[in-house]
């Protein structure tokens, strides 16, 4: 029977960790990301604009609910400025115009994109393989925006292999976890894969069956499952190890992101 190591790591200071490094060399001064009201990538630069003495903003997707939710809260008490944005707004992020007028509202800032993954994101991910002390042969993590998996597979040795399983359904990760590799690394690593087929209806659904795997796990295991993005995981990777896909030897980490 194939072995399931548990390895809890937090991506999103990972992320971030080149993502400073470049703001600091850059001179600036305030770092500016977009995110959903409960996104943890919110929260993580925050924390780290306060520590890293950067004023910062979080334009955050949809309408202000007050009171503020944990999440929100935490941000504001690190000293963001929040502002909100329509949906249909907050669709052209990406786009020169949506710069152009944040620009003109803040002044000048260090954008980190939603979720963090940038290509100095995903080099700030490659390092987790690494220091993993336990030899493994598959190593699995959720995916939200594609930077852990781009990073943890180009940090892999050889004959090791990276699963992905999306917590969001649309069956584009794939797509976006290749382009930030080609941005990184100029070519796409061959040794990783998506798995669409465990998102449970989509981001942040969580229906009966999911919920109930969560807190047997979790009550199993001696920890609290998030429900978001590793309870998918977990549950695809325990579903994949009944049916046989993994070889009878194969010892397969499972990344529990702590935020």
């Amino acid at each position: 029977m194939s072995e399931l190591i548990l390895h809890f790591d937090s991506n999103k200071p990972r992320k971030l960790k080149y993502n400073l490094e470049k703001a600091h060399k850059a001179g600036a001064t305030r770092l500016l990301t977009f995110g959903g009201a409960y996104s943890n990538h919110i929260r993580a630069v925050a924390a780290a604009g306060r520590a890293e003495g950067f004023a910062t903003i979080g334009v955050i997707r949809g309408e202000e609910h007050l009171p503020l939710n944990d999440s929100l809260a935490f941000s504001v008490s690190q000293g963001m400025h929040l502002m909100y944005m329509d949906r249909e707004k907050y669709r052209t992020k990406k786009s020169a115009e949506m710069r152009r007028r944040l620009e003109s509202f803040f002044g000048e800032f260090f954008l980190i994109p939603e979720g963090g993954s940038n290509p100095a994101a995903v080099r700030g991910c490659a390092e987790l393989p690494g220091e993993i002390a336990e030899p493994f042969d598959v190593i699995c993590c959720p995916v939200g925006t594609g930077g852990t998996l781009a990073g943890i597979a180009a940090g892999l040795g050889e004959g090791q292999r990276a699963i992905g399983f999306a917590a969001l359904k649309g069956g584009f990760l794939t797509k976006e976890v290749a382009e930030l590799q080609r941005q990184t690394y100029r070519k796409v690593f061959d040794n990783w894969h998506v798995e669409d087929g465990y998102h449970f209806g989509g981001y942040a659904k969580v229906p009966p069956e999911l919920e109930a795997f969560a807190a047997q796990f979790g009550a199993e295991r001696g920890f609290e499952v998030d429900r978001i993005y590793v309870a998918k995981m977990l549950y695809g990777i325990t579903q994949m190890m009944e049916a046989g896909t993994f070889a009878p030897d194969a010892r397969i980490v499972a990344v529990i992101t702590t935020g």
